[in-house]
C-alpha cells in the first residue's frame, strides 16, 4: 500500500464527490492518508475528516500565505487542535515569497512560533517553502529544527539544498511535479537523495502528474509518481512503495501495525 503523506481533501474542489472518491482509494492501492491544514478553517475540517475516515490522519498548521489571519487567540485554537487523537504533525508551515502578502516579517514570525509549538508538543513539521530557499533554511538552522524533524513538502530547490535538509534529518516530499518534462532539478534531487529520505505526496487537488497535468489531482495518481521515481533510480516500483511507506511511518511517528488494525475496523 502507498502512504500518501500530503493531501488537502478538505478543499472545495472535492465537495461534489469527496466521500465516493475517498472510499475507493483503498482499492487503488492507497493506504494511510495525511490531510494537511492550510488555514484555520482547513485545520478544523481536517480534524473532522480524521474523525470520519479511519484511514485519514491530519496535520494542523497555517500556511505562510494565510498567516495574516493569525493572532494570539486563534494561535491558541491551533494548539488545542494539535491535541486531537489522529493529528500527527504541525503543518503546513513555512515561507512563501511568491506573493507580496503577507509581508515577510509576518510570515517569519508565525513560522518560528509554529516551529516552537511543534518542538513543545514533540511533533514533526511539514515545511512549505516557495521562492524563499535561504530564509527557510536559515530559520530552520537557527531554531535547531534538526531536533524537531519533518519533511520539506513539494521540494523545488537544488540537489545541493536537498542534501543540506537530509543532513538535518528531514525527509524530501516528492509528488507529481517529478513527472513534468521541465522538472530537471527535482529529477536530479530524486537521483541524488537516498530513497530512505523520500516520501510520496500529491498535494491534492493540485499538481497532478503527467498525463493528468492540469486536472484535479488525487491520491490514486501516486502510482505515476512511484513509476517515475523507480525509473530515475533504476529500481522496482515495489521497492519505492515499500521504502517510502516505511519512511512515512517514521516521519509521522506512527506504528504501522496500529494503523493496519484501524483500517480493518
Amino acid at each position: 500500500m502507498i502512504f500518501e503523506t500530503h493531501a488537502h481533501y478538505d478543499d472545495e474542489q472535492f465537495d461534489p464527490d469527496r466521500e465516493e472518491l475517498l472510499n475507493r482509494l483503498h482499492a487503488s492501492g492507497i493506504g494511510p492518508i495525511v490531510n494537511v491544514g492550510a488555514n484555520l478553517q482547513g485545520c478544523r475540517d481536517t480534524v473532522e475528516l480524521t474523525e470520519q475516515y479511519p484511514f485519514i490522519y491530519g496535520a494542523v498548521g497555517v500556511h505562510p500565505s494565510e498567516t495574516g489571519e493569525l493572532n494570539e487567540e486563534n494561535f491558541g485554537l491551533l494548539r488545542e487542535l494539535l491535541f486531537r487523537e489522529k493529528i500527527v504533525a504541525v503543518g503546513e508551515i513555512g515561507l512563501d515569497y511568491y506573493w507580496d502578502e503577507p509581508d515577510h516579517d509576518t510570515q517569519k514570525k508565525w513560522f518560528i512560533r509554529q516551529l516552537n509549538l511543534a518542538r513543545e508538543l514533540k511533533m514533526p513539521v511539514i515545511i512549505h517553502s516557495r521562492d524563499a530557499a535561504q530564509d527557510t533554511y536559515n530559520i530552520l538552522k537557527q531554531e535547531k529544527a534538526e531536533e524537531i524533524g519533518g519533511v520539506i513538502h513539494c521540494f523545488s530547490y537544488s540537489a545541493e539544498m536537498a542534501q543540506r535538509y537530509v543532513d538535518m534529518g528531514f525527509y524530501i516530499g516528492v509528488g507529481g511535479v517529478v513527472t513534468f518534462q521541465n522538472a530537471k532539478k527535482l529529477k536530479e534531487v530524486v537521483v541524488s537523495v537516498p530513497l530512505e529520505r523520500i516520501v510520496l505526496e500529491t498535494d491534492s487537488p493540485y499538481l497532478a502528474p503527467v498525463p493528468n497535468r492540469g486536472k484535479r489531482n488525487c491520491s490514486g495518481n501516486l502510482s505515476l509518481v512511484v513509476g517515475k521515481i523507480a525509473e530515475l533510480k533504476g529500481i522496482t516500483a515495489e521497492q519505492v512503495i515499500d521504502t517510502t511507506r516505511k519512511n512515512a511511518f517514521k516521519l509521522y511517528h506512527m506504528e504501522e501495525e496500529t494503523v493496519n488494525t484501524i483500517r480493518k475496523v
